[in-house]
């Protein structure tokens, strides 16, 4: 697998675009139905989010070495209590994919990476090319398990084609 920097920047912009207009429609929704059980594999919208904020903060620990979630993986669908809480910690956990993703070097990218997996209890060590694609494909699937559940519930889901994400931004 040929991985190059330009295309975790890309994955890294579209991520932080897909969020952005994750939190705006989010933020129309009441509680209840950012709570409600739609019969997804976490359940409702705010557990799939909540997971899929809790991969991401993870994984960058394992890409970046900076702080992991805090919580082991059976906290994951309860990673933030409250929507708002969600968004400011979505926020901050996109700025700092970008920042690593923009900070990358062809060299980063060589080799393997080698962590604790504490779902299995044992060490794992994979390429880094292979956990970096796993990463972002991690975060398009569960977000489309968001639009599906959003569609589902008669809100507007946001656009998620890669080839209509604005090209200069803003991605926060």
């Amino acid at each position: 697998m040929m991985l190059f920097p330009g295309y975790c920047v890309t994955m890294a912009r579209y991520n932080a675009w897909q969020n952005k207009q994750l939190r705006a429609v989010f933020e129309t929704l009441s509680e209840a139905e950012l709570r409600k059980n739609r019969k997804a594999f976490f359940g409702s919208l705010m557990t799939t989010a909540n997971h899929l904020l809790w991969g991401d903060t993870l994984w960058m620990s394992r890409l970046d070495g900076g702080a992991g979630p805090g919580v082991d993986a059976s906290g994951h669908a309860t990673f933030t209590p409250t929507v708002a809480v969600w968004a400011g910690e979505r926020f901050k956990m996109d700025a700092r994919i970008l920042r690593w993703a923009d900070g990358l070097r062809a060299v980063d990218l060589k080799g393997d990476l080698t962590w604790c997996s504490g779902t299995l209890d044992r060490e794992l060590s994979h390429r880094i090319d292979l956990c970096i694609t796993h990463f972002f494909n991690h975060q398009t699937h569960h977000r489309g398990q968001i639009h599906a559940m959003l569609t589902a519930a008669g809100a507007k889901a946001p656009v998620t084609d890669l080839i209509f994400m604005p090209e200069d931004g803003p991605w926060l």
